[in-house]
């Protein structure tokens, strides 16, 4: 099997589908919409590779079998809730962002990071409507709020190593954890801003500190599931 690289991009596929289920309401269509999720996932991944022209047989004979999966599984949840597809539409914008990257071979930049969170953001709350029927202030909240965590953590993991030279990326980053949280304390949902004081704490403390590539994706590994933990306990 074909399976992408990028692990950080695990916990932004799982983390925004998991609020859906747990702070929406759980149905057993999420578990055929996760499978065609996860396999749409693999498909993308081999399609970028077929953008940059480095995709070989192999490649494209199992971006077939994915795509072939991914509809198979994701026609259950539509037959049942028709309007999901309006999900996958709203995705299509912020996917040609990545194909437009992916051609320019410019994967890294950050805006490109942007639109695929953005678009793992969408998943969830495709999550959340099919549990409820509807999108609600709820669901919009944790779009925003999975939306910011995976935002910092780009901006973090830039700091750390493509951009760990770059100030106006270290500037960036900093201001960006800090008005999360103060903003949060502002608003009144203090608790909230629980989820995200780790995050503004480890890029500060960790910039500029030389650290493997290996154990800065474990320390993230953590600091997502922590992240994860106290939105579905506290909300």
């Amino acid at each position: 099997m074909v399976i992408p690289k990028q692990h950080g991009a695990w916990a932004m596929l799982l983390i925004p589908f998991l609020f859906g289920i747990d702070i929406g309401q759980a149905t057993w269509l999420h578990l055929p919409l996760f499978i065609a999720w996860f396999f749409l996932y693999l498909a993308t991944y081999i399609w970028t590779l077929m953008i940059k022209k480095q995709a070989n047989a192999h490649h494209k004979k199992w971006f077939a079998v994915y795509m072939l999966l991914a509809m198979m599984f994701v026609s259950i949840p539509i037959a049942y809730k028709p309007p999901l597809m309006y999900f996958g539409l709203a995705m299509i914008p912020f996917f040609s962002v990545n194909m437009y990257f992916a051609k320019k071979k410019k994967e890294r930049s950050f805006t490109n990071d942007v639109a695929a969170i953005i678009n793992f953001s969408i998943g969830g709350l495709g999550s959340y409507y099919v549990g409820t029927g509807n999108i609600d202030e709820k669901a919009w909240f944790l779009f925003i709020a999975s939306m910011l965590f995976f935002i910092g953590s780009t901006f973090y993991v830039k700091t750390m190593i493509r951009e760990k030279n770059n100030l106006c990326y270290k500037r960036a980053s900093w201001l960006f954890h800090i008005i999360i949280i103060v903003a949060c304390v502002a608003t009144g949902n203090g608790w909230l801003a629980l989820a995200y004081v780790p995050s503004a704490v480890r890029a500060i403390y960790f910039y500029g500190k030389v650290m493997s590539i290996k154990k800065i994706g474990i320390y993230e590994i953590v600091n997502a599931v922590y992240f994860a933990l106290v939105i579905m306990i506290v909300y």
